[in-house]
């Protein structure tokens, strides 16, 4: 009776496990990505160990039952893994121990006799596959003139370049936006991303009104790695000076939310934040205005 409810308790637990199972893998849009659900592959992981250790667990007791019952009835069993002896002696070419005198040799050095054995025929059939590799090299490489590693390199190479020239080509502007060529950005819609990306990453350090707490006042005319959307964008890129300041997000946030971060910045200049730190770096100068005023300057002289 104990056994038969052990295994009714078993049953249910393997079906009840295994559609709680497959409804969560169903609630998820992904079922199959381990990043996704990764609680939900280690519960599977778990059931499945449960289950081979069970099965395991059975198999190891009707073994054990069956050696005790022909133990009892002096039934003497088969010998255990013939096949895998066999397999193994004719994969090496050797003597039983019985055998071992028809192939000892006749010297002897103080009592110590040496086994004639051949090659295991594994090695042997090694040493002829690396004959026949260095033949097809030779043939390929130094008659027929093959492809050596560096003109392999540069296929390689060229073939890559093609494929990311193609891939530009198709894919959006926004997946390029570096700091030569990112532009300031005024839309109302991109300065709302940029707030929520700076609220959830930059607040923490900057304050949510750019006042500066542990990293500087963002509202002022003092940087200390350069204003305007250029040096802001390089700053998000890689981080502010070696040892402190802040770290380097190109491995958080996309290009383009960078850019939209730092539009959101210089969006800031000139705001009045409630606890504003003390100004940190320089007075900076947007160096194209100066052009441009000393161009205007120029006009009018003249």
């Amino acid at each position: 009776m104990k056994k038969y409810f052990k295994s009714t308790v078993y049953v249910i637990f393997v079906i009840v496990t295994f559609l709680a199972l497959a409804k969560s893998f169903m609630v998820y849009q992904n079922p199959f990505d381990v990043y996704e659900n990764p609680l939900v592959w280690l519960a599977l992981i778990g059931f499945i160990l449960v289950v081979v250790l069970k099965e395991t667990v059975n198999v190891m007791a009707i073994n054990k039952a069956t050696e005790l019952q022909n133990e009892k009835l002096g039934i003497v069993p088969e010998e255990e893994n013939a096949w895998l002896k066999k397999l193994l002696q004719s994969w090496t070419s050797s003597k039983d121990i019985d055998s071992e005198e028809e192939i000892i040799l006749d010297h002897n050095y103080d009592g110590i006799k040496e086994l004639d054995n051949n090659l295991p025929p594994w090695w042997v059939y090694m040493f002829y596959a690396t004959i026949v590799f260095a033949v097809v090299y030779l043939v390929r490489f130094h008659v027929l003139d093959g492809d050596n590693q560096i003109v392999e390199y540069d296929k390689a190479v060229a073939q890559a370049k093609a494929a990311l020239k193609e891939y530009k080509s198709s894919a959006p502007a926004t997946d390029f936006i570096t700091a030569e060529n990112v532009t300031l950005l005024t839309d109302a819609s991109d300065l709302s991303r940029g707030k929520a990306v700076y609220n959830l990453n930059c607040a923490s350090c900057h304050l949510a009104d750019g006042g500066g707490q542990i990293g500087p006042n963002l509202t002022d005319e003092y940087w200390i790695l350069g204003g305007g959307i250029k040096n802001v964008f390089t700053t998000l890129l890689n981080g502010g000076r070696d040892g402190k300041g802040m770290i380097s997000w190109k491995k958080t946030l996309k290009p383009a939310d960078m850019q939209k971060v730092a539009s959101y910045v210089i969006s800031m200049q000139g705001t009045t934040p409630a606890k504003a730190k003390a100004p940190q770096g320089e007075i900076w100068v947007n160096p194209e205005a100066k052009v441009e005023s000393e161009s205007i300057a120029t006009e009018v002289v003249e």
